[in-house]
């Protein structure tokens, strides 16, 4: 579809992403708070949970990924924008490293004691989501609507 600014956006791939977070969304919350689906069997959040938000995150990213890359059409993205996307990865490898701190053998309860999501974990999974956010900001492709703005 060409949206009368000389790009061609891919709507299937902008609803394809658009499922994908809202399914990461679901998934994140599942695994963050299973209490609220009536599915919490752990006073702790162990390495299951940890490990199926973590999934979910990862939905959310590739689907904002794949939605923002799809907004710039046939133009080349900008420097901005390229860095936004490795921004995105490096939040999620942070959230990852973070989350995953006691399994991989970083955090304060090493194996072979349940892995524990404590305050420092939280603190880093928390950073890399902002990291990840500043990076989707930083690849929306402000300049094509501010062009739709000034031409009317």
């Amino acid at each position: 579809m060409n949206n009368g600014l000389g790009m061609r956006v891919s709507y299937l791939r902008i609803r394809f992403s658009f499922i994908a977070v809202l399914f990461g969304f679901f998934v994140l919350a599942v695994g963050a708070k299973p209490g609220w689906f009536g599915w919490d069997r752990s006073p702790v959040v162990g390495f299951i949970q940890i490990a199926v938000f973590l999934l979910g995150l990862a939905m959310i990213c590739v689907g904002g990924y794949v939605g923002l890359v799809a907004l710039w059409g046939n133009d080349p993205r900008s420097i901005v924008a390229d860095i936004g996307m490795r921004l995105v990865g490096t939040g999620y490898v942070v959230s990852v490293f973070t989350g995953m701190a006691d399994v991989f053998g970083m955090g304060s309860h090493l194996l072979p004691t349940v892995p524990y999501f404590g305050p420092w974990q939280s603190s880093g999974v928390l950073i890399g989501q902002i990291v990840i956010a500043i990076g989707f900001l930083m690849m929306i492709p402000y300049h094509l609507y501010f062009r739709r703005l000034i031409r009317g």
